[in-house]
């Protein structure tokens, strides 16, 4: 896999936050490329030890101009660098569809760049 070339982009921004000692929740929407306008719900776990990474769930639901709901889990990890954080995670969407995903989150400016690479085409 080239990941100096994704198969696709999307711009997001961070819509809430929520903290506790356990987890952060995060929140996000905006525009990605060929997936419309999905709204994602990311739970963060610290990893005891070192709070500057840990592993993550959540999921992501997006309706299509056409009205198709795609829906998908995701699971995978990030690591935080002062006030930005790198996401990765896999997905697998209801259409078929398998991506592996990365998120640059800015917590200050709430802007997010996503890129993603499909594994496996939507059926």
């Amino acid at each position: 896999m080239d990941l100096s070339n994704p198969d696709g982009r999307g711009k997001l921004k961070v819509t809430r936050m929520t903290l506790s000692e356990e987890k952060t929740s995060f929140d996000y929407e905006g525009k990605v490329e060929g997936y419309g306008s999905p709204f994602l719900t990311h739970e963060y776990f610290h990893n005891p030890q070192d709070r500057t990474r840990g592993k993550l769930i959540g999921e992501a639901r997006t309706f299509l101009e056409d009205g198709t709901l795609i829906s998908t889990p995701h699971m995978g990890t990030f690591r935080r660098e002062q006030s930005k954080a790198h996401v990765y995670f896999t997905d697998a969407c209801n259409n078929g569809a398998v991506n592996f995903v990365i998120l640059e989150v800015d917590v200050v400016t709430k802007d997010v760049d996503l890129k993603f690479w499909e594994i496996r085409p939507a059926d």
